[in-house]
């Protein structure tokens, strides 16, 4: 029996929020680990559980451009952005204002903020009144979750709450944008840096620069196998017989769609985890968007680890 509270009534995530609480909240991409941004002692807690480190930002959930607007200096491009792909899987790097604690930020003067789109979370900020943190509600560096469960089996008895809003479509994080200059994608996800440059008639520089936004670490997004990248389904085969073999070997990602594979990234490599597999060897997704976003999930969770 789980000690941490599992319900789908936003009313009672919204009283565990005003209350200090930090509470698992559903997202279309991942399920986040919410606190009230004007918390302070609550973002820390956040901090804390995740084991994060302190000068790793968090990104700043809201549920409208105009929230937006209230914790982040929201220029004419941020807003076409906003207007084309929000509520959805994007979010800005933007200029922070003071409305936003530097805890949450990890002492930078920016701040990262989208508005998801998932009507649980929507409506949870709404009935809040204010904006939350939500980074992924899993260990820092380790796998995100995609359903209430996983919160619970990696969080129990740490957090107030989970909000139940069921399997997260997507399955991997936001792409992240810096609009405080030159735009550059900083992580990716399902929104690509042509559809970017789309929106706002403007080109994407290839990221560069110091780790300043979630995801940004070359080690990230690790299960408790190791991880062994494959071009092929041919080759995932070739590479996962020349290993351990058996059950404890795994192969994943071969002769699926991106969207399937992205869907169920993370929940492949929590059950090969939960079933002992010593071993992932996963199949590199050809293309731009999701498969974009998988390769680099795989890049990271396949790096060496600190």
């Amino acid at each position: 029996m789980s000690s941490t509270q599992v319900t789908a009534d936003i009313g009672s995530a919204v009283a565990a929020l005003r209350a200090g609480g930090v509470v698992g909240m559903p997202t279309e991409t991942v399920y986040g680990l919410a606190a009230c941004v004007s918390d302070e002692d609550a973002v820390r807690r956040v901090f804390t559980v995740k084991d994060r480190p302190p000068d790793h930002p968090l990104i700043v959930h809201v549920s409208s451009a105009e929230q937006a607007s209230e914790y982040g200096h929201m220029d004419a491009r941020s807003m076409a952005l906003a207007a084309r792909f929000w509520p959805g899987p994007l979010t800005l790097l933007v200029r922070r204002r003071h409305t936003v604690p530097l805890a949450v930020t990890g002492g930078r003067e920016t701040v990262a903020v989208r508005v998801p789109a998932h009507p649980m979370a929507l409506e949870l900020i709404d009935r809040l009144g204010e904006a939350v943190v939500a980074p992924s509600a899993n260990r820092f560096g380790r796998v995100s979750p995609t359903c209430a469960s996983h919160v619970i089996d990696d969080l129990d008895g740490l957090i107030d709450l989970v909000l139940d809003g069921g399997i997260c479509p997507i399955g991997v994080e936001s792409t992240i944008v810096d609009c405080t200059g030159v735009m550059q994608v900083l992580r990716p996800g399902a929104v690509t840096a042509a559809q970017i440059e789309d929106a706002t008639s403007e080109d994407t520089a290839s990221s560069s620069g110091p780790a300043r936004a979630p995801g940004m670490l070359a080690s990230h997004y690790a299960p408790r196998a190791r991880v062994h990248l494959a071009g092929s389904a041919r080759e995932a085969a070739a590479l996962a017989a020349s290993l351990a073999g058996g059950p404890a070997v795994r192969v994943i990602g071969a002769g699926v769609d991106a969207g399937t594979y992205a869907a169920n990234l993370y929940l492949e490599m929590r059950r090969a985890d939960a079933e002992g597999a010593t071993d992932i060897v996963a199949v590199m997704p050809e293309g731009d968007g999701l498969a974009a976003a998988v390769r680099d999930r795989l890049t990271k969770s396949a790096a060496e680890r600190s």
